[in-house]
C-alpha cells in the first residue's frame, strides 16, 4: 500500500544539477546535498549559500507558486524569525515539468539534528512573537496573493480519527513509542466541539522538521512554508504542544495572548496527529533522527 509520502518525481543531485544550471548559470558551478525531503519536497543545498526546494508530488506545485508569491510580501513585514524569501524561480523543462524555487539558506538546524534544542525560555518567546505578528496579517492582502483557504480540513476529528487509530495500531504493532497506551487513552478523548470559524493566515504545517534552532539551540527561523493557507490558528498553536515544555507554554500564552479552550483542544489534536504520521515516516524511511524527535514531540503532545 503506498504512503502519503511517497514521490511521484524523484529529484536527484544530477537532475537538480542539470535543471539549475541550465535556468541560472550564474550559480555554476554548483556544489550540491540533498539535505531533506518531505511528504511534498526535495530540499538541496546549493553551494552553501542557497536553498532549491523541487516538488515530489503534484499536490506541492500549486502551493509552491503560492509560497513564491507570499514569502516576500511576509519578509517585509519582520516576523521577528527567519523565513525563505524566493530569489530563483525556476521553470518546468524537460524532464521535470514542475517549476521549483530557490532561496537564501536559512540560518539554523532542524532540532532532530541540533545538539540541543531549547524548548522554554527564549524559544518560547520568539514563537509567540511571531505567531502573533503572522496571525495579524492582512486576510485580504494574503487573499489577493492567491492564498488558499483551507482545503484539506487539517481540523476536521472525524475525518482524520480512522486514520489516527490506523497509525497507533502500526506503532504498537513496530514498538514505536513507550507511551502508546497514553496514546491509545487519547484516541478516546479527542476534540468534538464545534471551533470558532475566524480564518487567519497560518503557516500550517509547523512540526520539528520546518522549523530550525541557533547554535544555543533557540528557535531561529520557520521554513518550508507549502502548506501556507487561511484557516483556524490552532494549526499552528500545535507547535506550543509538541516543542515546548510546560514552562515554555506559559511563557508562549503571556505573551501570544489568550486562547480559547477549544483552539488548544484542537492544537493539541494536530500535534498528536501530526507526530505520530511523522514517526512512521521516520520509520519507514529509516531516518533514526526523525523517529527520536517524533517519539519526544509526541510525548510532550500528550502530557
Amino acid at each position: 500500500m503506498a504512503n502519503v509520502w511517497d514521490a511521484e518525481a524523484e529529484v536527484t543531485t544530477r537532475l537538480a544539477r542539470q535543471l539549475i544550471e541550465s535556468q541560472f548559470p550564474d550559480l555554476i558551478p554548483t556544489d550540491l546535498e540533498i539535505i531533506d525531503y518531505g511528504f511534498d519536497n526535495t530540499v538541496i543545498k546549493v553551494s552553501d549559500k542557497w536553498v532549491f526546494r523541487f516538488p515530489r508530488r503534484e499536490i506541492a506545485v500549486k502551493l509552491l507558486e503560492t509560497e513564491g508569491r507570499l514569502l516576500p510580501l511576509l519578509a517585509s513585514n519582520e516576523l521577528g524569525l527567519q523565513i525563505p524569501v524566493p530569489f530563483y524561480y525556476g521553470k518546468p523543462s524537460f524532464p521535470y515539468e514542475w517549476p521549483f524555487l530557490g532561496y537564501r539558506f536559512v540560518k539554523g538546524t532542524i532540532p532532530s539534528m541540533a545538539e540541543i534544542a531549547l524548548r522554554e525560555g527564549a524559544s518560547a518567546i520568539r514563537l509567540a512573537r511571531f505567531l502573533k505578528k503572522l496571525h495579524c496579517t492582512s486576510v485580504s492582502e494574503a487573499e489577493e496573493q492567491g492564498v488558499p483557504y483551507d482545503e484539506l480540513d487539517r481540523l476536521d476529528v472525524e475525518k482524520r480519527r480512522p486514520v489516527l487509530e490506523k497509525n497507533t495500531e502500526e506503532i504498537r504493532k513496530h514498538n514505536l513509542f513507550h507511551g502508546v497506551e497514553l496514546l491509545e487513552e487519547y484516541l478516546h478523548h479527542l476534540p468534538h466541539r464545534v471551533l470558532p470559524e475566524k480564518s487567519t493566515l497560518v503557516h500550517g504545517d509547523l512540526h520539528f522538521k520546518n522549523i530550525v534552532v541557533d547554535g544555543e539551540g533557540v528557535l531561529s527561523g520557520i521554513i518550508d512554508w507549502g502548506d501556507v493557507h487561511l484557516g483556524q490558528r490552532a494549526v499552528d498553536l500545535n507547535l506550543v504542544y509538541s516543542f515546548l515544555g510546560s514552562n515554555g507554554r506559559d511563557l508562549f500564552f503571556k505573551e501570544y495572548g489568550q486562547v480559547e479552550e477549544i483552539e488548544l483542544e484542537y492544537a493539541r489534536f494536530k500535534a498528536v496527529y501530526t507526530n505520530v504520521v511523522l514517526l512512521l515516516f521516520g520509520y519507514h524511511e529509516k531516518q533514526p533522527h526523525t523517529v527520536r524527535e517524533a517519539q519526544k514531540s509526541l510525548e510532550l503532545a500528550l502530557t
